[in-house]
């Protein structure tokens, strides 16, 4: 084997062993913003309750079980991005990164039209929707590692 063929499979070797990690490296990146988003969630919820009960009630009152069985499939979806973040292949896991980051954005957005929310729900609403566009883009920009099917 020539010298040239050696360093070209060192250089290989080299690259695979960066794109791996770089993979590694958005996985957690992706799984940490969707952490991230869950915590601001939960806490907007949990101060709508405490800072504003009647307007919660005033919610509460007109959920139909179909409703409140729709939000649940919805928060579940993001509760699990953390996970799937971490353990899905690469295409699927862009996509679901793409679709959840799209799907969570439009929804925090609508959130904001109903009547006038306080400041604390514009403040941390325009949180959540600036990391689930980040999570849609460095998704949407996640290069295809080598040996991943496209």
């Amino acid at each position: 084997m020539k010298l040239v063929d050696i360093v070209k499979k060192g250089n290989q070797r080299m690259n695979t062993k960066n794109m791996i990690a770089e993979m590694k490296d958005r996985k957690v990146t992706l799984s940490t913003l969707w952490i991230f988003v869950m915590f601001n969630y939960i806490y907007l919820d949990i101060a709508m309750m405490n800072f504003n009960p009647e307007v919660y009630q005033k919610m509460a009152k007109r959920m139909t079980p179909e409703i409140v069985l729709g939000f649940a499939a919805l928060m579940e979806i993001a509760i699990a991005m953390p996970l799937l973040s971490r353990v899905l292949k690469y295409r699927a896991n862009r996509w679901a990164n793409i679709l959840a980051g799209v799907v969570f954005t439009a929804f925090v957005a609508l959130t904001l039209f109903g009547g006038r929310p306080p400041l604390y729900f514009i403040f941390v609403s325009t949180l959540e929707i600036a990391c689930t566009v980040f999570i849609a883009w460095y998704a949407w920009t996640w290069p295809n590692p080598e040996g991943q099917p496209e």
